[in-house]
């Protein structure tokens, strides 16, 4: 097996892939893939048979092959949109995409085809509000929410139906969000019925419960991401848990850090477990599949940094720095069948 890392270059209208070392997580270019009109949001196909693009510049999706040779292959279908996509996500069953709207504040869900191929027209659009920013089914694939950040200030809870893509409101709409948090992001424990939300207005992380039974979330506690005695500006973007489970990471743009919390094994609880500097403006972050490594992309830098996770402690030991295009939106690793 092979790991790539995809990063999405807006402004350069291009992916950079990169091979990564499986001993030491270091990173060498494998190619450039031109992706005009914008590329942003990445999504992978849970077979991994192709990724799901948001383009921004000239809005539309686009289902691109995964190549075992070459990373990338060619484009298998593309769905022009109304407006321009920030998050994507695709279902557990690879037959839906996922996605959120922050301008036009609306969610929609297009179906996949076998090949591939997006349908031209959504299963489904839902307006809501300005600055909806993330949306993703959860371990069961039974239930979605929709984060938004300030002014709404809310978490949507949907129902998902995986056989016809659809998405229904929870008898309770909405979760608990503290005043002026302004959720962002977020991501599921692996194996708890746990959900971390990053804050970007308030610069915080949230924990909350999942219920099974009814998909509502009870938020447990937030911490804030900043160390103490910071005064500056800062917003929070992207959160990733370590694939053991262990281990929580949240950007900071404005600290330019990226905040460390230990997880409890039983509660899920989280504990601040301290902060490491990075690139300008870490928008985008992602964590290879094993969680021994970690890349974060500078949107002030146009560099990628690249870190070995020590799975003791959480810290982050700086392995090497990347040149990227202009813009980095979105940061994706891969494992990959080798060719041949």
């Amino acid at each position: 097996m092979v790991t790539r890392v995809f990063c999405c270059q807006r402004d350069s209208d291009r992916i950079t892939i990169f091979r990564m070392d499986q001993a030491t997580g270091a990173l060498s270019v494998e190619s450039e893939y031109p992706m005009p009109g914008g590329p942003a949001p990445l999504a992978a196909d849970p077979g991994g048979r192709w990724l799901v693009v948001g383009l921004r510049h000239q809005p539309a999706l686009a289902t691109v092959r995964l190549d075992a040779e070459r990373g990338l292959g060619e484009v298998l279908g593309s769905a022009p949109l109304p407006v321009d996509p920030c998050y994507i996500s695709i279902d557990r069953t690879g037959r839906f995409a996922l996605t959120a709207y922050y301008g036009a504040g609306r969610c929609a869900v297009h179906a996949i085809g076998e090949d591939g191929a997006l349908a031209a027209e959504a299963v489904q659009w839902i307006s809501t509000q300005p600055h909806a920013h993330c949306i993703r089914t959860d371990r069961s694939n039974r239930y979605a929410y929709l984060p938004h950040t300030v002014p709404a200030n809310q978490i949507l809870q949907y129902a998902f139906d995986a056989a016809t893509g659809r998405l229904t409101p929870l008898a309770q709409p909405k979760a608990p969000v503290e005043p002026g948090a302004g959720p962002r992001h977020y991501c599921y424990h692996p194996t708890l019925d746990r959900v971390y939300v990053s804050n970007e207005d308030s610069s915080g992380v949230s924990s909350y419960a999942l219920d099974p039974a009814t998909g509502h979330l009870d938020r447990l506690q937030t911490l804030s991401t900043l160390p103490e005695g910071f005064r500056g500006e800062n917003t929070c973007a992207q959160i990733h848990v370590s694939p053991n489970g262990r281990w929580l990471y949240v950007s900071n743009r404005g600290h330019h850090s990226l905040a460390i919390f230990g997880i409890a094994p039983e509660t899920g609880l989280l504990t601040a477990a301290g902060h490491r500097p990075t690139e300008p403006t870490p928008r985008v972050f992602g964590m290879d599949p094993s969680g021994r490594f970690l890349f974060a992309a500078g949107q002030g830098s146009d560099r990628l940094a690249a870190y070995a996770l020590d799975d003791e402690t959480g810290q982050l030991r700086e392995i090497g720095g990347y040149a990227l295009g202009r813009n980095p939106m979105w940061v994706l690793a891969l494992e990959m069948g080798e060719a041949g």
